[in-house]
């Protein structure tokens, strides 16, 4: 396998990528090519299969969608099915879709999300009116190309495979494993990630013909404009110095949790002291996950409580903060998760509540990013202060949650949904925050 680097580029223009997709890229704001597309985009351009390691937010979506763009611009007709994306998360696969229908909007480009949580029938209507490009999660795609008459992907020219090294789990191994069988082999196939296992190595020497890997930056780093601390915490006061943190600091927050019941507990806990949180996780229907994750994204609430499921490759420019209130057993997925802030040259702040039952985790981590990191200042008096307030708002929430399974049993439960209009009536202002920190005082 070739390894390359390219110098620095300036320009788009540099990388020969045509005036069109040009232009498309300043309407985007992209004045300049990332390093991860500066070192990929004239590869890709030649023909080669790549191998794209690069930090989260370093435009990985630009340093596959651009060469695909381009090559379906240099087809006399553009050919429907041109080029398929994979993703390990519905909303990543929402996200591919809309950067690349932004980019060939010039060209009419057309692409369809294959989703779970979505009805079929829609999905099926989009396959229909023939995409260039269909973006999908591995599940659901396998579903169409086995009961959707009429859509295959033989005439497919592009294979993507976004955030590979979790596409190579379990959970997606066997449909990942069936698409590979149903698509030509004669292909340009991209592999790209923040992190590379064994089990990317494995997939790149099925799938791959003499790639060219890419690394804009070790494969396990955190870009230099983020603020990384921790807090070592006792586990029973562990609410509490999250609210003392969100009180402390401003702006918006992406707070991760280890399972949905512990999200959707600690956004109701917030939304009780007067924090305007919502929190999306695996247990949410996909229409309510978008909602939450929409009203996050505008500024309408300010703390989204989130699993791993809010990991990987979401881009949210304007997240200030990221706190793992619970650390990962996965020490690659805290690259991930600090990952959401500080993107594309701006700054973050990532804090990591850590409580004695997850040292080691915190230690496995340090370990992988190579650099002990600074604790985060808190008065422990401080933070006491609010343990009545914090213990009874977590009281009203277990009542809250126990109260919705009931109805939900009796037919009653208005299910997750309303979990992403509940911060409007329990929260008023800006955040919350000032008014939390004058009743402590």
């Amino acid at each position: 396998m070739e390894e390359q680097h390219i110098e620095e580029v300036k320009s788009f223009k540099e990388l020969n990528i045509c005036e069109s997709l040009i232009e498309a890229c300043d309407r985007l704001g992209w004045t300049a090519p990332t390093k991860i597309q500066a070192d990929s985009i004239p590869h890709a351009l030649e023909g080669k299969d790549i191998i794209g390691l690069a930090q989260t937010g370093s435009g990985k979506t630009g340093a596959f969608a651009l060469p695909i763009i381009q090559a379906l611009l240099d087809e006399k007709s553009p050919q429907p099915f041109f080029g398929c994306v994979l993703s390990p998360t519905r909303e990543l696969a929402i996200q591919i879709s809309e950067q690349f229908e932004a980019l060939g909007a010039s060209i009419g480009l057309r692409t369809a999300v294959l989703v779970g949580g979505v009805d079929m029938n829609q999905q099926q209507l989009a396959l229909g009116r023939r995409p260039h490009i269909v973006v999908g999660t591995p599940g659901r795609l396998m579903d169409h190309l086995t009961n959707t008459k009429g859509f295959s992907l033989r005439t497919l020219k592009y294979l993507v495979l976004d955030e590979a090294d979790r596409l190579l789990n379990q959970d997606f191994e066997k449909a990942l494993d069936d698409i590979l069988k149903v698509i030509p082999v004669n292909r340009r196939t991209y592999l790209f990630s923040a992190t590379m296992t064994n089990k990317v190595k494995k997939l790149q020497r099925a799938c791959l013909r003499d790639p060219v890997k890419v690394e804009s930056d070790s494969k396990y780093s955190t870009v230099d404009t983020l603020k990384q601390q921790y807090l070592f915490v006792p586990a029973k006061n562990k609410e509490c110095y999250l609210v003392y943190i969100l009180t402390e600091m401003s702006g918006s927050t992406m707070v991760f949790t280890r399972t949905c019941d512990a999200s959707g507990l600690l956004a109701l806990m917030l939304r009780n002291l007067g924090f305007r949180a919502v929190a999306i996780n695996g247990h949410m229907t996909q229409a309510n996950r978008l909602g939450g994750l929409n009203k996050f994204k505008a500024g309408d609430c300010s703390i989204l409580i989130c699993t791993d499921l809010a990991s990987r490759g979401l881009d949210i420019p304007a997240v200030d903060m990221v706190i793992n209130y619970d650390i990962p057993s996965n020490s690659k997925d805290y690259i991930h998760r600090v990952g959401r802030t500080a993107r594309a040259g701006r700054s973050g702040v990532a804090i990591s509540l850590v409580n004695q039952y997850e040292l080691e985790y915190f230690l496995q981590i340090e370990n992988l990013i190579g650099k002990k990191l600074p604790v985060h200042p808190a008065e422990e008096e401080e933070v006491m202060l609010l343990r009545q307030r914090v213990t009874e708002a977590k009281r009203i929430s277990h009542m809250k949650i126990k109260e919705g399974g009931k109805n939900k049993r009796k037919g009653r439960g208005d299910d997750d949904g309303d979990e992403v209009e509940k911060w409007q009536n329990t929260s008023k202002g800006n955040r919350g925050g000032k008014t939390f920190k004058k009743s402590r005082r």
